[in-house]
């Protein structure tokens, strides 16, 4: 039975959508209603004196914004932001027309989601849903964490092994690391060693490891290299992928395309894998906003097995143009599921191959 979308009673049954559009946009209203309650509104005016109007009790889980051509929403969304008693709001924009200053805003202004039309209208719904039910357990990765680790423990055999192996590894190489060490510091300005925050198993966050082989205000434009994605959004009207890597990636210095080419640039994980944040072989540790993107009972399962140096993604698809973020997340899933000292063998042997890449990612 459909229930009614009268937002004056007391009805609490669905999800509430409040959604401001230039038009009646009466198709995508009547999909929206099988699922939720929503209060549509024709123009930002009336959509802010709504707003206005809302207590606690009775804001929207969602506020769903087509871009104006004057790009009044973006405003609207900073207001929205900037108000203590909206804060934590779910937004979504749609886009008429695919406008890349547009997204690249509406990273900067940390909406939820954005989408341009022709949208498939069952997507964007499960989507929504997802968004409202993940703010109600909206679980921050120290909470994950403590959840997840309980379930998965690090195999005696993997972590002797890991222990042997790279402590052997940074005695047999520290004449290289030394050496590349020195380069880059000639190279150009900045450390010799990037650290930043990974995601590894059961979500646990720690500081990795890397030769730096990129500017020093590489994070900072990264919002402005969206385009160059590799792993491009695949489902028509998604907003962006969850995993990052950046084609031709202008941020790369003189001797860091070849660091990176080489794998050269990874040695420093071998203490990583020594202190026990991560594994010699198994799921690459991921930057905090590729996770915050995966923690959906579909894909979370990468994270309940080990973070590691090199896995399946690596030999199978590293550096190929055809590499998808589905099939990355499925390798990711299998090798949670089935990993074995046999497959761990199998991936290291296959791993020496893959270490010269061609394209430049």
């Amino acid at each position: 039975m459909h229930i009614t979308t009268n937002w004056d009673g007391a009805i609490q049954l669905q999800n509430k959508v409040a959604y401001v559009s230039s038009g009646p946009e009466e198709i995508l209203v009547n999909e929206l209603e099988h699922q939720f309650a929503v209060k549509h509104l024709i123009s930002f005016n009336s959509f802010e004196d709504y707003l206005s109007e809302q207590s606690i009790l009775t804001l929207p889980d969602i506020l769903l914004m087509e871009i104006d051509e004057d790009e009044y929403c973006f405003t609207l969304v900073e207001k929205i932001k900037k108000n203590p008693m909206l804060h934590g709001l779910l937004i979504v924009l749609l886009a008429k027309t695919h406008v890349p200053e547009w997204k690249n805003k509406a990273m900067q202004l940390k909406v939820n989601d954005l989408y341009t039309y022709p949208l498939p209208v069952e997507y964007l719904c499960e989507r929504l849903n997802f968004l409202i039910k993940f703010k109600l357990i909206r679980p921050k990765l120290s909470e994950l964490l403590n959840k997840v680790d309980i379930e998965y423990k690090m195999p005696l055999f993997k972590r002797a092994f890991d222990i042997v192996s790279s402590g052997g590894a940074i005695l047999l190489l520290s004449p290289i690391m030394l050496a590349v060490a020195i380069i880059v510091r000639l190279d150009s300005k900045g450390p010799i060693i990037y650290k930043s925050k990974r995601v590894g198993t059961g979500y646990r966050v720690f500081d990795f490891y890397k030769f730096r082989s990129m500017r020093t205000d590489a994070d900072q434009v990264l919002s402005t290299l969206s385009s160059l994605n590799q792993y491009e959004a695949e489902e028509e009207g998604k907003s962006k992928a969850a995993f990052i890597k950046i084609k031709n990636d202008p941020r790369i210095t003189r001797i860091g395309g070849f660091l990176r080419s080489s794998s050269l640039d990874e040695l420093p994980q071998l203490f990583n894998i020594l202190m026990g944040d991560m594994s010699l072989v198994g799921n690459r540790p991921l930057p905090l906003y590729e996770a915050e993107m995966l923690t959906s009972n579909e894909w979370s399962m990468r994270f309940l097995g080990p973070a590691g140096l090199t896995g399946l993604w690596q030999i199978s698809k590293r550096g190929k143009e055809d590499m998808s973020e589905r099939e990355r997340k499925k390798l990711d899933n299998f090798y949670a599921q089935n990993y074995s000292f046999w497959l761990d063998l199998k991936i290291l042997l296959g791993t020496f191959p893959a270490l010269f890449q061609k394209e430049k990612v």
